[in-house]
């Protein structure tokens, strides 16, 4: 039974510190109201707003883009164990290489790199 009141007292106590948090982040904010646009990009005037769509085209490159960096996050350990592993590891990098380079051909033959 004890056990049960130290955890209710427990919770009690952290739910107050999470309100007095918030009572002084509120009490000594500067700015009492949000901006509605501010300047974003090294301090010059936005062109557009912050949070605005992307074209869609912009999904494929950036799919290009992350794969081939979890191909560098993949290569970073690789040249660390290639000595002990031997010729198969490379065996191995030529092979994860070309289903990449596979998978970039597609899309460029598909028309996903295509900017007109």
């Amino acid at each position: 039974m004890s056990g049960v009141v130290a955890g209710l007292s427990l919770l009690g106590v952290a739910g107050l510190v999470i309100v007095a948090l918030y009572g002084a982040a509120w009490a000594v904010r500067v700015v009492r109201e949000p901006l509605a646009a501010a300047p974003f990009g090294s301090g010059l005037e936005p062109g557009e707003h912050a949070v605005s769509r992307f074209h869609v085209r912009w999904y494929a490159v950036t799919m290009l883009f992350l794969a081939f960096d979890m191909e560098m996050v993949f290569m970073y350990p690789w040249t660390r164990v290639i000595s002990a592993m031997g010729p198969s590891a490379v065996l191995e990098m030529f092979v994860f290489l070309a289903i990449l380079l596979t998978g970039v051909i597609y899309a460029w033959r598909e028309g996903a790199l295509r900017w007109t």
